[in-house]
């Protein structure tokens, strides 16, 4: 089972220098992911909502960041977790992630969220109504972009005539991988997505979602085989015997790829370089 190394963009701060040698450090330690949160604004709380992340958390951008992590590293791939695709425009993503695939040679996986935060959309001037089905049809628009000379393309959300990516991404197409456990985001995954990266413990509930998410593959003439599977370990402390039944759990359940997602502050460099060595010594590879 591959690692995949969540970048700590709420800790590790503004020096590009640790950033460069905490992604190094990923690498070295044989970690086969690195994955890159995503959001442009934070929010305060109002009435009833409040944000999983405040206005105080920092986010590093999500492109940027994966194009400096692609000159600092050399094989260790490379990944957004997730994007949220719907609010942005679909061309600027289909050639930032271009660029980022063509900069690491071809080491670059797309994954997409629809998000939680609607006062992010709000900002962005973004419907957040819409955003599924806008996120469906980008998964279309960005494939036909990354793979044909010339598109034209009209739909509900996106009408192009005769226009073009280039220079071109190494991986024709890059693949999408879709983040959510909702019905129907597993459905949509099924449908146009190459993997699945749920944010849910492998418990009774994620066995039914991903026998829901077989189905919907059989269903759209899909291999299952062919579809990728990666457990996100979503953990409030740190805690090495959770890691390593949490990670034992996805495991059994067919998981590819396992990621340890902490919920909890990792303040110092030296702590968040110890968090990658701990994980990888109690969950192994």
């Amino acid at each position: 089972m591959q690692l995949s190394a969540w970048f700590p963009t709420r800790d590790i701060g503004d020096d590009p220098v640790k950033i460069r040698d905490w992604a190094q450090a990923a690498e070295d330690l044989g970690y086969d992911y690195i994955e890159v949160p995503d959001h442009v604004f934070g929010a305060t709380a109002r009435k009833d909502w409040i944000p999983l992340y405040d206005e105080s958390d920092p986010f590093h951008e999500t492109f940027t960041t994966l194009a400096f992590l692609a000159a600092t590293t050399s094989l260790i791939k490379l990944s957004s977790g997730v994007l949220i695709l719907p609010q942005r425009q679909t061309g600027v993503v289909a050639k930032q992630a271009a660029q980022v695939d063509l900069l690491s040679g071809g080491r670059f996986r797309l994954g997409i969220g629809v998000g939680w935060n609607h006062v992010e959309y709000e900002a962005l001037d973004v419907d957040w109504h819409t955003r599924g089905a806008r996120q469906a049809e980008q998964v279309e628009v960005l494939r036909r972009l990354w793979t044909e000379d010339l598109v034209t393309f009209k739909g509900d959300f996106h009408e192009m005539t005769e226009v073009s990516i280039v220079p071109r991404p190494v991986q024709r197409p890059i693949p999408i991988w879709f983040g959510g456990s909702s019905d129907a985001v597993i459905k949509r995954a099924a449908r146009v997505g190459d993997g699945w990266m749920p944010i849910i413990p492998p418990d009774d509930q994620a066995e039914s979602k991903l026998a829901n998410l077989r189905a919907h593959l059989k269903e759209f003439g899909r291999d299952p085989n062919s579809f990728g599977l990666e457990g996100w370990l979503r953990m409030g402390e740190p805690n090495p015997q959770q890691w390593a039944a949490a990670a034992d759990g996805w495991r059994k359940l067919g998981a590819q790829i396992i990621m340890l997602y902490p919920m909890y502050r990792i303040p110092t460099f030296e702590g968040q370089i110890e968090t990658l060595r701990q994980f990888k010594d109690v969950v192994g590879g």
